[in-house]
């Protein structure tokens, strides 16, 4: 291979060869230019890695506006301090170019976690935020490039919709948690990024609400849904949970509801105890199953359960002229009635499956409706007595 000293004119008057023409430094050895048959130029270095004992030659990129020849010199220089030094900066490059993608981290946070721990609900709505926020933003950047700064950068782009910007963030910190344990990235830059306030909703059905929805359900011609959403509004059970209650889960004699651990979205097993009506609603759904049927409210697809009644959920809203409530709502319509009529918080989350006070807590000043009557009683008993008693109303308007 000849050797010559290099310069930027040299290295422009080089004419191309039928086959690859390699040109190597005289001044700088190791560092050298590579010329293709099709007149393109690109520098080349090439050292010995002390590790290994083996040649590495590594292209710096070509000849041009993007790379000058000082640039490629300049580069050559410290790639051959760093071999001298015992580096491999090939088998660096290498690796950096082999370190896994925010798209790679999506895929095996979905394959490794989400679809065998979370439920299936859950795991669809991961796949639509990775799909429709983080990896627009993030899929081609190395896990372990992405900085704090890019993930506030994302969040503050969802500043509008703060549950949804802090559920992107929460899912992010449990990406970076697992590249952490994965040796993919030495830090979570998610952690400590504050989120937006949530305001907590406050929505649930009134006395005649109630009772109109009840009463479309009660007259609807498609039985399935409709009863569904009736076993919800009679237990508080997600929607989830009621779409997905399997026949062997229901106790009649004993008037019982288990929830299996993989149903419930705390990933613990429930007993919840049903009322005479709940119970009558169940043995009217089970009369009318097929032979053999596994779920109480079975699916179109043979052996899978119904998955979605939003349609008929927003036709019956139409239908009785209610807004602004979802489906989800009926939990919050469920625990504020109860709560209203006086049983405790605790009893309330019980029944609710909430494993903290403090998610039951939204409702407790609900929990002052009783009392407030309670105590209406005696002011109304003293206002009886006062009326009774004109020997009392007369020395006041004597004093007067």
């Amino acid at each position: 291979m000849p050797q010559q000293k290099l310069t930027k004119k040299k290295v422009e008057s080089l004419v191309a060869a039928e086959t690859d023409l390699l040109v190597w430094d005289e001044a700088l050895p190791g560092f050298g230019v590579r010329v293709k048959p099709s007149g393109v130029r690109s520098y080349i270095v090439q050292y010995r890695s002390q590790p290994s004992g083996t040649s590495r030659r590594m292209t710096l990129g070509k000849h041009g506006p993007l790379l000058s020849f000082e640039q490629a010199r300049k580069q050559a220089r410290a790639i051959l301090a760093d071999a001298q030094r015992g580096e491999d900066p090939a088998d660096e490059r290498h690796k950096a170019r082999r370190a896994p993608t925010m798209a790679q981290l999506a895929e095996d946070y979905l394959e490794r976690h989400a679809r065998p721990n979370k439920r299936p609900k859950s795991v669809r709505d991961d796949e639509a935020m990775l799909r429709n926020h983080i990896l627009p933003a993030l899929a081609c950047s190395k896990v372990e490039h992405v900085s704090r700064r890019d993930i506030e950068k994302l969040h503050l782009k969802l500043k509008e919709k703060p549950y949804l910007a802090n559920r992107v963030l929460s899912l992010l910190s449990k990406m970076f948690n697992l590249a952490k344990s994965w040796h993919w990235q030495s830090d979570n830059p998610a952690t400590g990024i504050p989120k937006y306030p949530e305001a907590k909703r406050q929505r649930w059905l009134s006395n005649d609400e109630l009772s109109r929805i009840v009463e479309i359900l009660e007259q609807h011609p498609n039985r399935r849904a409709a009863d569904a959403v009736l076993l919800q509004l009679l237990t508080g059970a997600r929607i989830g949970e009621v779409l997905s209650a399997r026949v062997q889960d229901i106790d009649l004699t004993l008037g019982v509801w288990t929830k299996a651990s993989h149903q419930t979205k705390q990933k613990r097993t429930e007993h919840l105890p049903l009322s005479a009506q709940a119970v009558a609603l169940l043995a009217d759904i089970m009369t009318r199953l097929d032979a053999g049927e596994a779920y109480l409210f079975p699916g179109d697809r043979p052996g899978r359960p119904l998955t979605s009644i939003k349609l008929f959920w927003c036709s019956v809203l139409r239908q009785a002229g209610i807004t602004d409530y979802r489906i989800h709502d009926n939990r919050h319509t469920y625990a504020s009635h109860l709560v209203s009529s006086g049983l405790s918080l605790e009893i309330v989350g019980r029944l609710l499956g909430h494993t903290q006070a403090a998610t039951t807590q939204r409702y407790a000043h609900l929990a002052d409706d009783p009392l407030r009557a309670a105590t209406e009683r005696f002011a109304t008993k003293m206002g009886e007595l006062k009326g009774k008693n004109p020997t009392a109303t007369s020395k006041g308007n004597t004093g007067a």
